[in-house]
């Protein structure tokens, strides 16, 4: 299988190999005295999932819209009025909570890349996006396990879930997992996935889970953020993304106790709002 290479902007920003190649990747060194950070941001959408990723060099990643526009206001923040690029939008899997937001910014931002899951979804949203998507001309690609995304010149994205054909699978177990790699930081991004693909990414993957930064399973169900998952990966944050008074009751105590019994710092958009992280290869700090 050959790779593929995304052409944006002034050159190849972001290239998508698989672990059956011989993958090389430039050395980056990486210096906290430079002031080149990541930076992470879980958004306040209320009851679903938007993460926006922003890397040193200035590319950029979005993985899930939630539910609604309000995802566009979160994005205008801090950005420049004519900014209207995205290179990379990740849908996980096509719910609602995830992806009806992404139709918004398919309409108002240029995005390069769209990588989603081959998962088959008959929800109104999902046939919106589908819809946006097409009529957005955005090279798509069907996430894959060992795919990685090399986002700009130091950060990394690898794909670690679903594996295989997911067309008739359930919507959460076919979650786009990915785990972010900057320097020596890493942030573990789970959509909705349940436990028991935690438990297939734990016996795959093992200690290399392990991440400083967690986003809670499915918005802190109880069918998701395993013990033995929250065990691999070792999170110093654990953050919860779901709205105020939301008739799931996410996030749930049982949820809340694994990870606080992990030793992990729970944060959530509920209380917070937005939660923005910054990372300088070394280290991971929430921003004040």
């Amino acid at each position: 299988m050959s790779d593929r290479v995304v052409h944006m902007r002034l050159g190849v920003l972001v290239t998508l190999f698989f672990v059956t190649l011989a993958v090389w990747f430039p050395t980056v060194t990486l210096s906290s005295e430079v002031g080149e950070d990541l930076t992470v941001s879980f958004l306040d959408i209320g009851q679903g999932d938007s993460i926006h990723i922003e890397t040193p060099d200035g590319y950029e990643m979005l993985i899930d819209g939630g539910p609604s526009a309000s995802v566009l206001s979160e994005l205008a923040k801090g950005r420049d009025f004519f900014d209207k690029e995205i290179d990379v939008v990740v849908a996980t899997h096509p719910d609602t909570d995830h992806i009806a937001g992404l139709v918004d910014v398919l309409e108002r931002y240029q995005v390069g890349t769209i990588v989603e899951s081959q998962v088959e979804h008959d929800a109104s949203a999902a046939r919106a996006f589908a819809r946006a998507a097409e009529a957005k001309g955005a090279k798509t690609i069907y996430a894959e396990a060992g795919q990685i995304i090399q986002l700009g010149a130091s950060t990394t994205v690898r794909i670690l879930s679903p594996h295989g054909d997911t067309t008739n699978w359930e919507s959460n177990n076919a979650s786009v997992v990915v785990q972010i790699k900057y320097g020596d930081t890493e942030f573990m991004l789970t959509g909705d996935a349940p436990s028991s693909i935690e438990e297939y990414l734990v016996s795959i993957y093992g200690d290399s889970l392990e991440s400083d930064v967690l986003k809670l399973g499915h918005h802190g169900s109880k069918t998701s953020s395993s013990e033995k998952f929250l065990k691999a990966v070792q999170p110093t944050y654990a953050v919860v993304s779901a709205g105020k008074d939301n008739r799931y009751g996410h996030p749930t105590k049982e949820v809340i106790k694994r990870a606080g019994g992990a030793g992990a710092q729970i944060v959530s958009t509920i209380e917070e709002g937005t939660i923005v992280f910054k990372s300088d290869g070394k280290k991971v700090w929430i921003e004040e």
